[in-house]
């Protein structure tokens, strides 16, 4: 199974407000939680392997049931450093997936292949209108500084909580919690933008209201049919 296992069914580019978060729904926004890969930069964990590894071997290691990798992925954001979540999966799966995994965060920095088509002007527009912008990312520890060198887009940000800093992680509802109180911002004006479904569920049961994110242009248009004073396109 190619990526994250666990994904529940979930529309892209509408906003989610179940469970807790429906108490929430229509109130005005104002605060705009984002997580990173794939919603503010493009994380592709192939673009690293492409230099020593054939396509079969690449989609090979990024199918869970063959390698692991995204369970011992989900271990290093919960805050495992890194050579320890490599002996688990040479237990697990074996030597061959493990070194790929070494080589895999030897080069993590060329799996960031860049900021996400109209991120950086819409966190600062939300700015601009008064709008709180906050980053909330499972992401591990250990290489979190190459996303903080690489993509300037993270320094925009009024705040932001990582994961494997805290030793939470995503989708669980305390790490939602935790960035709120860290924020300093309540859950009845917060909205949550994440790429995966299961964050979202997350989120709502936090009482932040979600969008699972596909579409920039759609999110704009989300965001100011919800009220948020930002420009449109033309």
């Amino acid at each position: 199974m190619k990526g994250w296992p666990g994904e529940p069914d979930m529309e892209y580019d509408v906003l989610v407000a179940d469970g807790e978060a429906a108490a929430n729904a229509g109130k005005p926004i104002t605060d705009v939680i984002f997580d990173f890969g794939n919603v503010l930069i493009y994380w592709d964990p192939a673009a690293a392997l492409i230099p020593r590894y054939s396509q079969k071997t690449i989609d090979e290691f990024l199918d869970n049931d063959i390698s692991g990798f995204y369970d011992v992925n989900d271990l290093m954001d919960g805050g495992m450093p890194t050579d320890e979540a490599i002996a688990v999966m040479r237990e697990r799966t074996g030597d061959k997936w493990a070194d790929i995994l070494r080589y895999y965060m030897d080069n993590f920095r060329d799996s960031l292949t860049g900021i996400v088509p109209g991120a950086r002007v819409l966190v600062n527009d939300l700015k601009a209108a008064g709008i709180g912008v906050w980053g909330l990312s499972n992401w591990e520890a250990d290489v979190f500084h190459v996303a903080e060198e690489q993509c300037d887009i993270l320094q925009l940000l009024d705040g932001k909580l990582v994961s494997g800093f805290v030793h939470l992680r995503k989708p669980h509802k305390d790490i939602y919690e935790a960035a709120l109180k860290q924020f300093g911002i309540k859950a009845e004006g917060a909205l949550f933008i994440d790429d995966k479904a299961m964050n979202i569920v997350g989120s709502n049961s936090a009482g932040i209201r979600g969008v699972r994110f596909q579409d920039p242009v759609k999110l704009r248009q989300l965001l100011i049919a919800n009220g948020v004073d930002i420009p449109n396109v033309q």
